[in-house]
């Protein structure tokens, strides 16, 4: 191959031509100029070749990073003096899904992770140039070892090519590194990126190597100030099938170079990875892009996505729309198979920790109970977790005192609710369970551990904004924005250079390594302030780097599930699942694509590769709609449209199947499962997630004409969404309207359209929003026992147009354009709704709710929770250790004295009861040598 092209080259002077970017590109002998912004960047014509006579076994290791948990490529090295890869000591609590004990705990000994002590290295530079008609060639000197040649191709692409070819001439391992891109003193540059955990100013402390199949664009980025500046490798090095994964990944890209300068880099094959061995007089070839761009870094990584990965607006509903999903993932969660403990009052979490249950939010069944008009979501899963937020004091709950995996707790010295929940809750039931706000404000003056072993400060501005929502005193809201003024300028002004920030002590989910976008887009939309919407823009912006823009999606079909088997996790085969099976089928590859997802961590990216709890899309919607910024609202949709028919379990890990889009995937048991996690507490922040997104879509495609306020469900990690239900909105001209969305109120025959229903006196309120490129004409018919209309009935179209909408039986036609949005309002309707309205049915009511009591540090909650009834919780924070059991002795309104027993831990008691009524109670509590110690009698409700 080298013979051939330099057969027909020949020598010339200093040349130029421009691209399609209008960055003028002039070659010299020892390389490429780029002039952008009027700017020179030089790209050498340089090389490093690193050559191993023996396998250099590479192999992923937890990377030692200070704050920060990622695993790195490293090497065996024979020489002590490179021998420079240090691993701190991995907790025995880090286990479970996506923790590889093959990375965390095997060997570690004379390894490098710097990618310039893998093995022996030969720098290389060329000596002049060779020109043919469509390509420059650089010509090297020969080495004993190799032969190298290079070329720039003139093509019309964005960004120059460069190729080259290595001939071995003896066998061995190879990787040749590209190392002339320009350089940067990290003093001098205004941002930096290498996927996955490198952005903004964090830079590497060596220079460790991503591989491709960890890299969500094949390329690192530096910029100046003027220019991001990066060399890419070419996308079909990033092949849509197989799953990239370590064992296939042909390159690896790296940020830091050998002299401690910025500088972006390709080296390919990898060290000890695919295609490095060799043989004598074979050639390897490859292909590399010279990028320079006159934008930021997001703005660089948008444009490399959409004219080299194809990234578009490229999701529709596949199978089923969102609300059919929606109404299959509740239907779901209400089996046996979504693992709810009754006992325990929570999901099962036996994925990672055996014989715990995790909850992270009441607020997620409580607004689907509420939306969707669901008086059993409200008693089988949103009470039972309004007692757990409230009692527990982790999200994690073991009786298993020696259970350490993820450090659960068994006591129950919560609340573990947030004061963001305690506020949503406060505000529910009308703000009339004085017991929220008490919480809160005591939760606002400490700090608290909720999960793993992060600790919280109780002081912030998020949390004075969320006392605000709850007190309406000013001074919280002008509290609020002091700190979070304060926030921007050390957070948000200027780029971070360190692994941790004012918010987070060390980074772990995706959103610990921005700023928090999320909350700050609820500031500014109470406020109506433009710098935080600026802040939460730039914060979304930079979240989109760990989404995934690669593999390229073909546009052909893609046979999955061969052989009638589903594929296998590798985690859940060492946990003795059984093997799934699914019928072979071919699909297109669109419909299998992550492209738009993110891996579910840094420490868990190697395994997880890419994860369906995509709570940020409808924040990335907003955020688009209010700054224009179609990128933000591509990825959103590319996030959840289309990808299931039900719960799809966590995430993609091992090969490409259709599995987790099945109706059927989650009603198996746990031990059943081969394809993917379950986290069975994710299932109904998933229909939080869906509920979010169906609102936002219609309040962008109505150009914010549909409108509900909402609460908002803070949790951790990925579980951030709006909770709507609570208070009415608008919908066009019609104000005071109430969001409702019954289990499968409407039949629609195009799977296209996804919907959001309300309801005002006897009125429905639909609104259509199409999901695909056409327009879609269909049939709607709206369901008779949720929604009836006697005699004859004619709807009225609101939006696009407004015109007459007659029904016939129910039914009526409707159009929707492309991608966009149809109104209808439909009067005289008889609405059957009986739970939404008594739940939410909440006079001012100031009777007594709380009450500690000392005996077995106890304490009294009395819910009222409308014209629906109350309950009387009561629970201890004494554990097994103390007493034996305990009694509840109680009257409800003066009438026959009951009692409830408990005999084991944990000591709690549930008392439903009417509205408005009193209750009068104490404790009998049993220690081991049988002494009975009582309370003193209390009455709450008076």
């Amino acid at each position: 191959m080298i013979r051939k092209y330099l057969n027909i080259l020949m020598l010339v002077g200093l040349i130029s031509f421009q691209n399609n970017a209008s960055a003028q590109v002039k070659v010299e002998k020892n390389g490429v100029t780029i002039y952008s912004k009027g700017r020179p960047y030089h790209f050498k014509a340089d090389f490093l070749i690193i050559y191993n006579e023996q396998d250099p076994d590479l192999a992923l290791k937890p990377s030692g990073i200070k704050k920060v948990s990622y695993n790195v490529p490293t090497w065996k090295t024979s020489d002590a003096n490179l021998a420079d890869y240090h691993q701190a000591d991995v907790k025995s609590s880090v286990a479970g899904d996506g923790f590889d004990d093959r990375i965390l705990r095997s060997a570690k000994e004379g390894r490098t992770a710097n990618i310039y002590h893998a093995g022996k290295s030969y720098l290389v530079t060329a000596t002049s140039i060779r020109e043919t008609k469509n390509s420059v060639c650089f010509i090297f000197s020969e080495n004993p070892l190799f032969t190298l040649n290079a070329w720039l191709v003139k093509t019309n692409k964005s960004y120059p090519e460069l190729q080259f070819v290595l001939r071995p001439k003896k066998a061995g391992f190879y990787s040749i590194g590209y190392v002339g891109a320009p350089s940067f003193n990290k003093d001098k540059i205004s941002e930096l990126w290498q996927p996955l955990i490198w952005t903004e100013k964090r830079l590497p402390e060596q220079p460790y190597m991503t591989p491709s199949y960890m890299a969500t664009l094949p390329t690192t980025l530096v910029n100046d100030g003027y220019n991001s500046v990066g060399v890419m490798a070419a996308p079909k090095y990033l092949p849509f099938q197989p799953l990239p994964l370590l064992e296939n990944s042909q390159f690896g890209v790296a940020l830091l170079n050998n002299k401690a300068m910025v500088q972006s880099q390709v080296f390919a094959p990898m060290p000890g990875g695919v295609n490095s061995r060799m043989t004598a007089g074979d050639d390897f070839e490859f292909v590399i892009n010279l990028i320079v761009e006159p934008l930021d870094i997001s703005h660089t990584y948008e444009k490399i996505a959409r004219q080299y990965f194809g990234f578009k607006d490229y999701r529709t509903n596949a199978t089923l729309s969102m609300n059919t999903t929606l109404d299959n993932l509740i239907d779901y969660s209400k089996t046996h198979y979504a693992w709810f403990v009754d006992s325990l009052k929570g999901f099962a979490y036996s994925t990672d920790v055996p014989g715990a249950v995790k909850n992270v939010s009441s607020l997620n069944p409580l607004e689907l109970s509420i939306v969707r008009d669901d008086k059993e979501m409200f008693e089988k899963r949103a009470y039972p977790l309004m007692e757990f937020m409230l009692s527990r004091e982790k999200f994690l709950f073991a009786l298993d005192s020696t259970q350490k995996i993820q450090s659960p707790s068994r006591k129950l010295k919560g609340p573990v609710a947030l004061p963001s929940e305690l506020g949503a809750l406060y505000n529910t039931f009308g703000r009339n369970n004085s017991f929220y706000l008490q919480m809160a404000e005591k939760e606002f003056s400490g700090s608290r551990v909720r999960n793993l072993d992060e600790k919280q400060s109780g002081k912030s501005w998020m949390n004075a904004f969320f006392l605000f929502k709850m007190t309406r005193d000013t001074a919280y809201l002008h509290l609020s924005e002091r700190l979070a003024d304060i926030y921007l300028k050390q957070r948000v002004d200027k780029p971070i250079e360190q692994f941790g920030d004012p918010l987070a002590s060390s980074n772990f989910f995706w959103p610990t390594f921005t700023n928090n976008w999320s909350m700050l887009l609820e500031l500014y939309e109470q406020t109506g302030k433009q710098k935080y919407l600026d802040a939460a823009h730039d914060g979304a912006r930079h979240y989109t780097l760990f989404t995934w823009m690669g593999p390229k999606i073909p546009d052909s079909l893609i046979a999955v599930n061969k052989g009638g088997k589903a594929p296998m996790y590798w985690y859940l085969k060492s946990k003795g699942h059984h093997q799934m099976y699914y019928p072979e089928e071919s699909v297109p590859a669109w419909r299998l694509s992550e492209t738009g997802l993110t891996s579910e961590s840094s420490g868990t990216s190697t395994g997880h590769r890419a994860i369906f709890m995509s709570t940020y899309a409808p924040w990335l919607l907003r955020i688009g709609y209010y700054t224009n910024d179609s990128f933000l609202m591509d990825v959103a949709k590319a996030a959840l449209v289309g990808r299931s028919e039900s719960f799809p379990g966590y995430h993609i890990n091992t090969e490409r199947t259709t599995a987790y889009e099945k109706v059927d995937f989650p009603l198996h048991e746990h031990k059943d499962q081969s394809v993917n996690s379950f986290h069975y507490n994710h299932i109904l922040p998933m229909a939080s997630l869906f509920i979010d997104y169906l609102v936002s879509d219609a309040f962008v495609k109505s150009k914010t004409a549909i409108d509900f306020p909402a609460e908002y469900i803070e949790a951790y990690a990925y579980l951030q969404n709006k909770m709507y239900g609570v208070q009415k909105g608008k919908f066009f001209h019609s104000t005071d309207v109430q969001l409702w969305m019954p289990r499968r109120l409407l039949r629609i025959d195009d799977i296209a359209l996804n919907y959001i229903s309300a309801r005002k006196n006897d009125t429905l309120y639909l609104a259509f929003m199409n999901q695909s490129a056409k327009t879609v004409t269909t049939t709607v018919t709206v369901n008779a026992q949720l929604a009836k209309f006697p005699g004859r009935v004619t709807g009225q179209q609101l939006f696009p147009s407004v015109s007459a909408l007659p029904l016939t039986d129910s039914s009526f036609r409707v159009t929707v354009p492309a991608n966009g949005l149809a109104a209808v309002a439909i009067p005289g309707a008889q609405l059957q709704s009986a739970f939404q309205d008594q739940i939410l049915d909440n006079e001012t009511d100031k009777r007594s709710d709380y009450a500690l009591i000392p005996e077995g540090n106890g304490k009294a909650l009395l819910f009222k929770l409308g014209t629906y009834g109350q309950r009387l919780f009561v629970f201890l924070q004494d554990d097994d250790t103390k007493w034996e059991k305990a009694k509840l002795i109680y009257r409800v309104d003066g009438k026959k004295e009951e009692s409830v027993d408990k005999n084991e831990y944990p000591f709690e008691f549930t008392i439903p009861m009417e509205k408005e009524k009193s209750v009068r109670f104490n404790l009998e509590l049993t220690d081991h040598n049988g002494k009975v110690k009582s309370s003193k009698w209390i009455t709450l409700g008076n």
